[in-house]
């Protein structure tokens, strides 16, 4: 008993100096300092989900993102955005669908899905359209994937800025939630179409910091 007391009383201890701190990011838009910024590739996600036969939903992760965005805090219009997404570090947590995903046509065929070398997708803003209040836009921009380029628009949730404690590095960051539909028919990915909708859902996690 007194080994347990000991324990969660050092577990609080450590713990304490933790939970007293204050969040550093804000919603506040003030927070927000213009300049060109570097994805945190480390908590930077993006997720895709399919209808799979109308029985459940499937779904899997690109991570490992890279890129920049120039934001002016005072032209939000004017930002830009370039990021580039491999697609060959694609996750799904169940081996046999990663496997389907990257692997090479039989005898030479055309792949399902991507095979397994497949070349990086990229989003390239065009322009920037922001709503009354500043905390929400519009984002155009060209989606390549799967070596075909089309138009692409996301909506994007501004979620928080500001700089990190000292002992995370103290950079200046910002963050954003973002939502698109794509068409997997539109990038050459139609396979199974329409027992696994030709429609995916794309919610991003985008964090960035200079």
């Amino acid at each position: 008993m007194r080994l347990v007391l000991a324990t969660l009383l050092a577990a609080t201890a450590i713990a304490t100096p933790i939970v007293a701190q204050q969040m550093p990011g804000t919603k506040d838009k003030a927070a927000i300092t213009g300049g060109t910024y570097t994805v945190d590739a480390n908590h930077t996600l993006v997720k895709w989900e399919v209808n799979h036969f109308g029985f459940s939903p499937l779904w899997g992760l690109f991570g490992a993102v890279t890129g920049t965005m120039q934001l002016d805090p005072k032209n939000p219009a004017a930002s830009k955005v370039d990021v580039t997404i491999p697609v060959s570090k694609m996750v799904t947590g169940v081996p046999g669908f990663t496997a389907h995903l990257l692997r090479d046509g039989k005898d030479g065929g055309k792949p399902d899905f991507f095979g397994s070398a497949p070349a990086d997708a990229k989003f390239v803003s065009t322009h920037v359209m922001i709503d009354p209040d500043g905390d929400e836009a519009k984002v155009h921009g060209n989606l390549t994937l799967n070596g075909i380029t089309k138009p692409v628009t996301l909506d994007v949730d501004f979620y928080g800025a500001g700089k990190a404690p000292a002992q995370m590095g103290g950079k200046e960051n910002v963050g954003f939630e973002a939502e698109a539909k794509i068409k997997r028919s539109d990038f050459g990915l139609g396979y199974a179409v329409p027992l696994v909708s030709d429609e995916v859902e794309l919610t991003i996690a985008a964090a960035f910091q200079k």
